[in-house]
């Protein structure tokens, strides 16, 4: 069996990050980022769940994810997978599409997958000239050339943000979250803030976030983490700021979210 690669690097020009994960079998949960996701298959077929609708994706598929975008994925045919993948933040993706556009707005991707996409070389050709660190300007004009293709076939035309609407409830329970996510948190606490039902609680939230609040509350820590980390906290020092309980469930529950190590993570930042 081949043994799996896991790259990252963050280009200090772009201020993006981009991913190549190669040999790897690993299943990750349902959860959403903070940021877009703009990625491909190059080997291995895969399943997939976004916002609750699911897909067979594999090699030469482009995947376009929202920040808030839930999704899930794992392989369904016993081979390992390699996967390229850019991660843009809210306010560089905004700063690339006013360039673009001359329109100060977010833009929100329609589909989360298009199949056999004739994007894809160009998304190839700008993770390249990332990995392999090249200071040239053909890197922002791969950049801008790319967005400004997704811009033009996979997002709605209005200036409309990603974010769905929710309940009242919903928003109290997220706000709730965001602000208190380094403490113990119980479900008796989100029933008490809210006046629900437990169980009604559950199911309205899920239905309306595609995830469940633990989920949320477990993907808001994995962000908060990623940010301490590229300031060049300890992994252990993070832990605790997050609310885990220890270094070892934080590691843990770190790669199975991000598919890299805490430790692995930080080093990407280190002569940033």
């Amino acid at each position: 069996m081949s043994k799996e690669i896991r790259t990252v690097k963050f280009d200090p020009e772009l201020k993006i990050e981009a991913y190549h994960f190669q040999g790897i079998m690993q299943k990750f949960p349902n959860h959403f980022h903070e940021y877009y996701v703009i990625g491909f298959i190059e080997n291995g077929n895969r399943y997939l769940s976004c916002k609750n609708k699911e897909y067979t994706i594999e090699p030469g598929d482009l995947l376009l994810f929202n920040p808030g975008d839930n999704h899930t994925c794992k392989q369904i045919d016993g081979k390992t997978l390699d996967y390229r993948c850019i991660n843009i933040k809210p306010e560089i993706m905004s700063k690339a599409v006013f360039e673009i556009t001359g329109r100060d707005y977010l833009p929100c991707f329609i589909t989360p997958v298009v199949f056999h996409s004739e994007l894809v070389p160009i998304l190839r050709d700008l993770h390249l000239v990332i990995m392999q660190e090249e200071k040239d300007f053909r890197k922002e004009e791969i950049f801008f050339l790319l967005l400004e293709q997704l811009i033009e076939e996979y997002t709605e035309q209005e200036e409309t943000s990603p974010k769905s609407e929710q309940s009242m409830e919903a928003k109290i329970i997220c706000d709730f979250l965001e602000k208190n996510y380094m403490k113990r948190i119980t479900l008796d606490d989100l029933s008490n803030l809210t006046g629900l039902s437990k169980y009604y609680l559950l199911r309205s939230f899920t239905k309306q976030k595609g995830i469940t609040p633990y989920s949320y509350l477990e993907t808001i820590r994995i962000d908060k983490a990623k940010k301490l980390l590229e300031q060049g906290e300890l992994p252990i020092d993070v832990a605790l700021q997050t609310g885990f309980t220890d270094q070892s469930h934080f590691s843990n529950f770190f790669k199975k979210f991000i598919g890299l190590t805490p430790k692995q993570y930080m080093n990407i930042f280190k002569d940033i």
